[in-house]
């Protein structure tokens, strides 16, 4: 087994359980335990993961300065490309509203270069800030915490403004996503601003890259009967397209070279 697969190996199962130990892992995957302590001690330096005596656990995906980064860098042409599909959608004139994801920061900067007038509200500070200069958009900042590393905001201390506003399309992502538990994600806190976004928003579009699909994580923020479109590159969302269909769920599959 080549490296990407062990590590891909070693984060699926840490999505399952949030925590993992070398011996069960050694026995899974068919690896030696050197093999697997050298991974692990990899991934920990990466912000992947965090060492324990004997395993793994999942990391906090926000614990550290680096964590967005390397979210950002991850599979951040698949991202590029669900972005551009994703602006597709969006018309002239319109309030949406942009979750504070690598890949709605991506979509803001499809947006930037766009002749386009919107208001978009976010709970992403780079979105907002990357927003920012367009004469024509209005950028609107969810009030909460300033979540450390995430350059996201969590909490509901925002979400009463999200009342006074009418949402067209909410574009978010995931740390997750299956059939049974719909879109998931690590810090609890912020799923409770997400939740509130789905809530107030007409539309949900779901950007899920390849990596997020048949994955759960800490805490659901939206069920599939929240969903309307799901956009991704992952050619085993095809599985699910008889499910999501049957939920009213429109799957739209994006080509990368």
């Amino acid at each position: 087994m080549f490296v990407p697969e062990r590590r891909k190996a070693i984060l699926d199962r840490l999505n399952e359980s949030q925590r993992v130990s070398i011996k069960e892992l050694a026995q899974e995957i068919q690896v030696s335990e050197a093999t697997l302590r050298t991974d692990l001690t990899r991934m920990e330096e990466e912000g992947l993961l965090k060492r324990t005596h004997g395993g793994a656990v999942l990391a906090e995906s926000n614990d550290n300065e680096t964590s967005f980064s390397i979210r950002e860098k991850k599979n951040k042409t698949e991202k590029s490309v669900i972005a551009k599909e994703a602006a597709a959608l969006i018309e002239n004139g319109q309030c949406i509203m942009l979750d504070a994801s690598s890949t709605a920061l991506e979509l803001a900067r499809v947006l930037k270069e766009k002749q386009i007038r919107l208001t978009v509200v976010t709970s992403g500070i780079n979105t907002a800030l990357e927003l920012n200069e367009h004469p024509d958009i209005t950028v609107i900042l969810l009030g909460g915490i300033v979540k450390r590393g995430s350059h996201s905001l969590e909490g509901t201390l925002g979400v009463n403004i999200l009342s006074q506003i009418n949402i067209d399309l909410l574009f978010t992502s995931a740390n997750g996503f299956s059939i049974k538990s719909g879109l998931t994600d690590f810090s609890v806190y912020e799923v409770e601003l997400k939740k509130a976004m789905v809530k107030a928003s007409k539309k949900v579009v779901a950007l899920l890259d390849h990596s997020k699909f048949h994955k759960n994580s800490i805490a659901s923020f939206a069920a599939l009967d929240d969903l309307d479109i799901i956009i991704t590159d992952s050619s085993e969302a095809e599985s699910d397209k008889s499910a999501l269909e049957q939920h009213g769920v429109e799957l739209i599959t994006v080509e990368t070279e």
